[in-house]
């Protein structure tokens, strides 16, 4: 019997139209019973059934994984970032691999106005105060007023920019490789020295790995706020609560980190929001990802020879 995993630590596989197709192929559908992000034993462990495809979330896809799992054929990520996918081994093993970009966008970007605004007016601080009896009088600072330096402009960078320019936010941009799509590029170094919010939307690779180390934080502006809801690699955390404890950064939010769930010295501040990977989890969001990821996987099945068409 063919098999099909979903690494995922959480899926809806009832109300998918292409998970149900393949179930009256004859597929046998294999969940994810950690119900967390999965380690390369793990989804070894998971494909050695001999499974030929895979909706994989962001667990390690090395070669290992797929030298061990000689009948996978297709892997489909749920979400957008392709970093955890040894991508030269998968072609080496002639494996497809496929990816959702547009489905999480809206919720990454939403998520980001979220931080932004709540970070502005310290709403998550006055909260906390008012639970324990207080009653600050706290000035914020308004997001027309700010110029907000977004790294990376794809999918999610874009939507973010264009948010914050319906705030009369002054928007500048780092994108090698993008156009001006209304936004103004500059160099790095003159978006970390020139913005009071730097907003992480990048791909992690070597080439970004710690984007965002002491030298950057040193280069930004006194009290710049920092947000990364991209990939965890791209912020060295160390650096990044030495840049708290100072007051050089006066707030940041992660929803992303090196190693999850996280357990690091970045609890111990207050002027820190710390979500657990949670970008994409909007409602909306996650049904057109899983419903996308499934149907890739499918027409990739049929692509493969696996399954026929029609």
């Amino acid at each position: 019997m063919n098999s099909l995993v979903i690494s995922t630590s959480s899926f809806d596989t009832g109300n998918n139209p292409a998970i149900q197709r393949l179930l009256q192929q004859g597929f046998q559908v294999i969940t994810n019973p950690h119900k967390r992000k999965l380690t390369e034993d793990e989804i070894i462990e998971l494909l050695s059934g001999g499974a030929t495809g895979l909706i994989a979330g962001i667990e390690p896809l090395t070669g290992r994984v797929f030298q061990s799992a000689p009948n996978l054929k297709v892997i489909s990520r749920c979400g957008a970032g392709l970093d955890s996918v040894d991508l030269a081994a998968a072609k080496n093993h002639g494996i497809q691999v496929l990816n959702t970009p547009e489905a999480p966008a809206q919720a990454v970007a939403e998520l980001t106005m979220g931080y932004i605004l709540s970070l502005l007016r310290q709403i998550s601080t006055i909260d906390r105060a008012v639970r324990n009896g207080e009653w600050p009088r706290t000035q914020g600072r308004l997001l027309a007023a700010q110029t907000v330096g977004v790294i990376g402009l794809g999918h999610i960078g874009r939507r973010v920019a264009r948010l914050c320019q319906a705030f009369e936010a002054t928007v500048i941009a780092h994108d090698p490789f993008a156009t001006q799509d209304g936004v103004t590029l500059v160099p790095l170094e003159q978006l970390l020295a020139t913005a009071d919010i730097v907003t992480l939307h990048t791909p992690y690779s070597t080439d970004t790995h710690h984007l965002l180390d002491a030298k950057a934080f040193a280069a930004m502006k006194p009290e710049v706020i920092v947000i990364n809801a991209a990939r965890g690699g791209l912020v060295d955390e160390n650096a990044l609560a030495g840049a708290l404890k100072s007051g050089k950064v006066s707030a940041a939010a992660l929803d992303v980190f090196e190693q999850e769930p996280y357990h690091g010295a970045l609890l111990e501040f207050s002027n820190i929001t710390l979500t657990s990977h949670v970008g994409s989890l909007a409602r909306e969001s996650r049904q057109r990802m899983e419903i996308e990821a499934a149907e890739n996987l499918l027409q990739g099945l049929i692509k493969a020879g696996l399954i026929k068409n029609g």
